[in-house]
């Protein structure tokens, strides 16, 4: 995390202030010049954080200061092609704190449109957040008519700046509240020809999975009634939480109907993982029924928690399609190491096999930290 920090330091904060100085000679930027010292301690977002006050700050003394004098002045400054990288997030959330605290309804859409003209230099994805919070209509009323920009880091920002779960970003209760308002956004997207802009699109889509199962598993039904070459990634990647729990219209979209299946007894090739170590395990699988069954075969890891109890994660392992009365051996190593995302603690953990949704077997070993 330490680099992800160095992303805004003292250097990049010199930078931005030459090219302000540039962009309005006759104002002066002290707060400016202080925020960058003292970033060594502070994580990216507090970085940002400090950076932004300080801009607001000196914006604050131009002559005739608010928004539209502020949005003036950055907008000279995003003239450089200096001007580039994550020292833009805090001058979007500076342009953003103007706008919010603008009597003159216009600052908002312009900052809108601000944040779209920023983003191909970096993204407005995270200060677009408080504009959605305020005037979640408004906002995003003006969003949608991005979805046909011909630059695809504006086409991206409509899907990936209207995520309900963004991560780094502040959650906007209205995205979760109301699933269906950004639905207009990704069906103009879901077939667009940029695979940044459709990876954001089946993001938004895996997001909205996680409080509204029956819209994502409506939306992505309609859209494989009208694909195109794409679509079906689009919509695999956009159900794969719904797959991994087992949903079963989720399963039925990707082909993945109930089946008759044996599944052998798990075989681990160890009862004891030292960390940092690997497990291995191995099983068959094998087509009872008298049709061909085609089968998503995941893992689940109950990984032991700080206070005894456990909690499972949904590992994929693969997709298969078995003729009846066909057999397939299958295994993999699954890797147990220090994590920033996860915290391993030692003592009892489990394995179960899921096929189609439904769990099979239980193997349990410990780890060793």
């Amino acid at each position: 995390m330490g680099a992800m920090n160095e992303l805004i330091n003292r250097q990049s904060v010199g930078v931005l202030a030459g090219i302000l100085v540039t962009a309005a000679p006759a104002a002066r930027w002290p707060a400016l010049a202080g925020a960058g010292t003292g970033l060594a301690e502070l994580s990216l977002r507090q970085r940002t954080d400090q950076v932004s006050a300080a801009l607001v700050a000196d914006l604050a003394h131009l002559p005739d200061p608010g928004y539209a004098t502020a949005a003036h002045v950055l907008r000279k400054a995003l003239a450089d092609p200096g001007l580039t990288g994550w020292i833009l997030w805090p001058v979007s959330e500076a342009a953003v704190t103007l706008a919010l605290e603008s009597d003159d309804a216009r600052d908002f859409g312009d900052c809108l449109a601000f944040l779209a003209e920023l983003t191909p230099r970096l993204t407005g994805e995270f200060a677009i957040r408080r504009l959605l919070a305020r005037d979640p209509d408004a906002a995003l009323q003006a969003i949608r008519t991005w979805t046909g920009h011909p630059d695809e880091h504006v086409r991206r920002l409509a899907s990936e700046g209207t995520r309900a779960y963004l991560p780094w970003a502040v959650r906007v209760p209205a995205l979760v509240q109301r699933p269906e308002a950004t639905l207009p956004i990704l069906d103009a997207l879901y077939r667009d020809p940029s695979e940044y802009v459709r990876r954001s699109v089946a993001n938004h889509l895996n997001d909205l999975a996680r409080h509204a199962p029956a819209v994502v598993v409506s939306t992505a039904a309609g859209w494989l009634a009208a694909p195109d070459a794409n679509t079906a990634w689009v919509v695999r990647h956009g159900l794969r939480t719904l797959v991994k729990k087992g949903h079963p219209e989720a399963l039925a979209l990707q082909g993945f109907e109930p089946a008759s299946v044996a599944v052998s007894e798990l075989r681990l090739d160890r009862i004891e993982v030292a960390m940092p170590g690997d497990l291995g395990f191995e099983f068959e699988i094998s087509n009872s029924g008298s049709e061909r069954a085609r089968l998503a075969v995941d893992y689940a890891v109950h990984y032991r928690k700080a206070n005894g109890s456990q909690s499972v994660k949904i590992f994929k392992l693969t997709a298969l399609t078995l003729a009846p009365g066909e057999t397939r051996t299958l295994g993999k190593r699954h890797a147990f190491k220090p994590m920033t995302t996860r915290v391993h603690h030692p003592g009892l953990h489990a394995l179960e096999l899921q096929v189609n949704g439904l769990r099979h077997g239980r193997a349990e070993f410990n780890v060793r930290t």
